[in-house]
């Protein structure tokens, strides 16, 4: 049965390996859903927030997973918007990671709700002068647009393309997915830029607050700006534990190569908007506020000046001058190194415009404040996490998720022609002898021509 559904002309792992890794996957979500429902029936006590922290560790892991997930708007939007057709051959895969992520980020704003059954009321009593709002609309629409391209990849299953009304229904949406590419685009451009302007805005957190064009602050550009350079970096990084895991080439190389180019310049880029970001506030809107620059950055472990230096230099100047370099994408330890290296700058400048924000004392009687998240924080944000692998895995098993797969490995092409003939000989009745002679004539070659003698 488990045979029947895996994409003809590939090889998967047996189904104990991959039933074994489902099954730990799932007793860690299983725990994160205890702590969930620990938090829905007890409430938000369950959590270390407080006065100084009215953010819990989940949202900072909302935050990052969107940024993460960004891979999946940029790359269809260099796909079927700016024509890269190289990167039909990854496209699949970054639709399901966002796809992942962007489901992630709609369950952590559950559990931040508090009152899941009232999440209705962000649509219905819409405040209309919040950011979030926007956010909140856009995240919706965005992960209905995911949803809309991950079904022509569902219904390309082995069994279901079989019936004629499906195979022709995803052959149909598969022309128009440029519209919904274009338009998750969008839709990702505003609520990407959105949840940065949050902090931006903020005149009484002056680490955050920041001058802009109009009502957008520089954060709404720059949160934009660096998904779409980090979320292509996750993308490959995600494909490439996959091949390791799966022991073979799925992608070629120049698909990569391009995509992580591109990637490269897009955080090269960012980085040099991001300096100049940094050094207007610190050198022109801070003094205007009455703080020095190292007013902002104490000197404990969690918020010292080396975060920043963390985020700007380590994790962005490094890794795109390794991506935007041919040698630095050609040599594996340089270039996993900078994908690694991009997607935790990502996940560090989510984190300090999130907790650090908090952190930083504004009133003369406050002091620097620790924040140290419960256990059911921790379970709650790695429960996506385990979600995450389940549907990857069982995507990656089931689906067609790379065109490429068959060329890349044409021995495990021919072990799965084998098999499938194997098995319908057991169904049909055809001898063994049948389909050894058929593979002894298909390896023998033609019969050789007669001798002119």
């Amino acid at each position: 049965m488990d045979s029947a559904l895996i994409p003809s002309g590939v090889k998967r792992c047996s189904f104990v390996k991959f039933s074994i890794l489902n099954i730990v996957a799932g007793l860690v979500a299983l725990v994160g859903i205890f702590a969930l429902m620990l938090i829905w029936i007890k409430g938000l006590n369950q959590t270390n927030m407080n006065d100084s922290y009215g953010f819990a560790l989940w949202i900072w892991a909302d935050l990052a997973v969107i940024a993460l997930g960004g891979g999946a708007f940029f790359t269809g939007f260099l796909r079927y918007v700016v024509g890269k057709d190289e990167l039909k051959n990854i496209i699949n895969y970054a639709v399901v990671i966002g796809l992942v992520c962007y489901i992630a980020a709609q369950l952590i704003l559950a559990m931040d709700v508090g009152q899941p059954l009232r999440g209705w009321f962000i649509f219905w009593h819409a405040n209309v002068h919040s950011m979030l709002t926007e956010v909140a609309f856009c995240l919706s629409c965005y992960l209905g647009v995911l949803v809309i391209e991950y079904i022509p990849l569902l219904l390309e299953n082995r069994q279901i393309d079989k019936v004629p009304f499906f195979h022709n229904l995803s052959h149909r949406m598969h022309e128009i997915m440029a519209v919904f590419a274009a338009t998750g685009a969008f839709l990702s451009f505003f609520h990407q830029g959105s949840l940065g302007g949050v902090s931006g805005v903020l005149f009484g957190r002056p680490f955050g607050y920041r001058e802009g064009i109009f009502i957008w602050p520089w954060t709404f550009f720059l949160f934009t700006w660096s998904a779409a350079a980090c979320g292509p970096c996750f993308t490959i990084l995600i494909t490439k534990i996959t091949e390791w895991s799966a022991r073979k080439k799925l992608v070629k190389d120049n698909v990569i190569d391009l995509l992580a180019k591109i990637s490269g310049w897009m955080l090269a880029t960012y980085i040099i908007a991001k300096i100049a970001d940094t050094a207007w506030w610190a050198f022109h809107t801070i003094p205007h506020l009455g703080f020095t620059l190292m007013d902002f950055y104490s000197n404990n472990p969690f918020y010292g000046i080396w975060i920043l230096i963390l985020e700007i230099v380590v994790c962005g100047v490094i890794p795109a001058a390794i991506l935007i370099t041919k040698k630095g994408r050609k040599t594996p330890a340089l270039f996993i190194s900078a994908l690694i290296l991009a997607v935790l700058g990502v996940c560090i400048n989510r984190w300090v415009l999130v907790l650090q924000v908090m952190a930083m004392p504004v009133l003369i009687f406050e002091n620097w404040v620790m924040y140290l998240p419960s256990w059911q924080e921790v379970a709650t944000t790695i429960l996506p996490v385990a979600g995450g692998v389940m549907v990857i895995s069982m995507s990656y098993r089931y689906l067609p998720i790379f065109p490429q797969e068959k060329e890349l490995n044409p021995i495990d092409a021919i072990e799965s022609d084998m098999e499938e003939k194997a098995v319908s000989a057991e169904t049909t009745g055809t001898g063994s002898e049948d389909i050894k002679q058929e593979e002894t004539e298909s390896t023998a070659g033609p019969d050789p021509e007669p001798s002119p003698a």
